[in-house]
């Protein structure tokens, strides 16, 4: 739920400092441009927690067992979430990496899949598939906004 009231208040907050800020200060003057920086401060929230555990370690109980070396894929995703944070903040590689991010989320889903699935899911990792399902559209949609809702 943390993950939905970051994307959700980091877009509000930076809107509205978009619509009280100076008017020559056009980098919040969009809602495509918030939810960047909304989405932005989410994957800062979510890559960071690939580096702490608890956190880390339930990530690693949720890579599905075919996959190879779990805790070098929960820090390579970790890393390409704090480079796509980063990547959304600067305007000419903002639909680069909305695009990458919403790859990186398909990627992922499968985890959260097992995750759901899994009889002892760690408790940070346990959810129910269809809101967890739900979110993650949400979250691609808001990838979409960011990436592209400016492009005319």
């Amino acid at each position: 739920m943390i993950v939905v009231v970051t994307l959700i208040v980091g877009t509000l907050a930076a809107r509205l400092v978009g619509l009280l800020g100076p008017q020559s200060w056009d980098y919040l003057d969009s809602w495509p441009k918030a939810v960047a920086v909304g989405l932005a401060a989410m994957f800062v929230l979510t890559g960071v927690a690939h580096f702490v555990n608890p956190l880390r370690r339930d990530m690693i109980a949720i890579v599905p067992p075919r996959l190879p070396a779990p805790a070098a894929l929960v820090t390579i995703t970790g890393v390409l979430e704090l480079l796509g944070a980063v990547g959304l903040l600067y305007p000419p590689t903002r639909a680069a990496a909305a695009c990458g991010l919403a790859l990186l989320m398909v990627l992922m889903f499968p985890a959260n899949v097992y995750a759901a699935r899994m009889p002892d899911a760690p408790t940070s990792m346990a959810t129910r598939l269809g809101p967890r399902t739900v979110e993650q559209v949400g979250f691609l949609g808001a990838a979409v906004v960011a990436g592209f809702g400016g492009i005319q």
